[in-house]
This record gives structure tokens, C-alpha cells and sequence, in this order.
């Protein structure tokens, strides 16, 4: 995942301005967008920097994870990227609540066959363990995060402990889906509690944020700031 403030030219386009570019190497190779990765697969999106900003702020869990990416993990940072990451304060906000328990609670309904047909990816792990495990996990990871950055405003890459052993544990079928069922669950009551217990401030600072943003696309694209009207 990455993040770049686009030309001038494809931000203000008329028709279809630049928001994403998404690459995978799986769906090359096979020649449709859905095709499964695979070990050693890339999997690229790279967002313009008003998207991201706006997922970010509505509190998407995988927009989110760039905020607390290890220094020695990323690729690329230069002095804005910088100056983003230190913004994550004013970014983060108890508005994660909501998309942190929604998609906890979608995954599960799906993986019951609660909200529509069930949701099967991976009919090997299905034959192997009786449910999609790797689902499972993402599910239960959902619910970690969530109750770690409401609850400590961070979030650890990778995860902590005994978080991680207990979700490789989920992914190697060594977790019975009742007991993925009963984790997810708590982690629902957790997180139920955390919408107003949370140590995190109550919304963005939204004025902060986009004086910034409008700054980094200023400065990248050599243009004077402009008075208000």
C-alpha cells in the first residue's frame, strides 16, 4: 500500500480523476481481477492522497495500518509521508469504533451464512477443517486491532502477543469454529464498550488535517496558497 499526491493534471481531470492504481500480479497471470494470490504475489495499491485522507478519517482498518508500520517496514518515506505519520493523532479518532465492529461483525455473519449465502474463498480449508480458517482469522484480527487502538491508541505490527499465536493457531485449523464464533463474540462486547470508554479523541481534527493536505498538494505542485473566499 501507498500513498502519493498526484500531477495536477489527473487530480483535476474533468473525467475520471485519479483516486487509486491497483496492481496484482495474480490477476495478470491469470487474466481476471478476482484471481486468488498466491505465496510470492504482489498485491499494489497505491491511493492519492485526498483518498486516502478520507478513509483515514472515516476510520478504515486497512488505511490505517500505514500510520503504524514499522520505520524499517516501509519502502519509501520522504519529509511528507513523515509529517503524515506524525499527524496520527489528530487522524485517529473514535470514529475507528464503528468500521472496526462492522466488519468483524459482516465477516462472521457471512461465515455463519447469517447474511446471505455463506461466504466460502478457499473450499480447500473448508473440506480440511469444516470453515474457512483464514477467514476466521481475519474476522478475530479485526476485533484485536480494534480493541488495541481504541484502547491504546496504537496499533502493533505485527500484532502482539498472545493475539498472534492465538490467530495462527485459528489459521492452522487448530481452533474449533465455535470457539472462533464465541472469541468473535467478546470481541464484539469489547468493542461495544470501547465506543465510549476509548482513550482516543472523540472525532478528527478535520480543519487540522485538511490544512495539511491542501499544503502537501501546495507544496508538491509549486503553487502559492490562496486566501479563502
Amino acid at each position: 500500500m501507498g500513498i502519493c499526491v498526484e500531477p495536477l493534471d489527473d487530480a483535476m481531470a474533468l473525467w475520471d480523476p485519479f483516486e487509486q492504481f491497483i496492481y496484482r500480479t495474480a490477476a495478470e497471470r491469470e487474466g481476471r481481477s478476482n484471481a486468488r494470490s498466491t505465496g510470492g504475489d504482489l498485491d499494489l495499491t497505491i491511493y492519492s492522497l485526498r483518498k486516502w485522507m478520507r478513509l483515514a478519517i472515516k476510520g478504515n482498518p486497512t488505511i490505517l495500518l500505514l500510520l503504524f508500520t514499522p520505520q524499517d517496514q516501509l519502502v519509501s518515506c520522504d519529509e511528507l509521508g513523515a509529517e503524515l505519520r506524525a499527524l496520527t493523532p489528530e487522524i485517529i479518532s473514535r470514529r475507528v469504533q464503528a468500521p472496526f465492529l462492522g466488519y468483524l461483525q459482516a465477516q462472521k455473519q457471512r461465515l455463519t451464512g447469517e447474511r446471505g449465502q455463506k461466504r466460502i474463498h478457499r473450499p480447500e480449508l473448508e473440506e480440511m477443517y469444516g470453515f474457512d480458517t483464514k477467514y476466521a482469522m481475519h474476522m478475530l484480527r479485526l476485533g484485536f486491532q480494534g480493541v488495541e487502538l481504541l484502547s491504546t491508541g496504537q496499533l502493533s505490527l505485527p500484532m502482539r502477543e498472545p493475539e498472534r499465536s492465538f490467530l495462527l493457531d485459528v489459521r492452522r485449523g487448530r481452533v474449533s469454529e465455535q470457539e472462533c464464533l464465541a472469541k468473535a463474540e467478546s470481541l464484539e462486547r469489547e468493542l461495544d464498550d470501547l465506543a465510549t470508554t476509548s482513550i482516543l479523541r472523540a472525532e478528527p481534527d478535520e480543519q487540522r488535517v485538511e490544512q495539511w493536505v491542501l499544503e502537501a498538494y501546495r507544496r508538491r505542485w509549486g503553487a502559492p496558497a490562496v486566501a479563502s473566499l
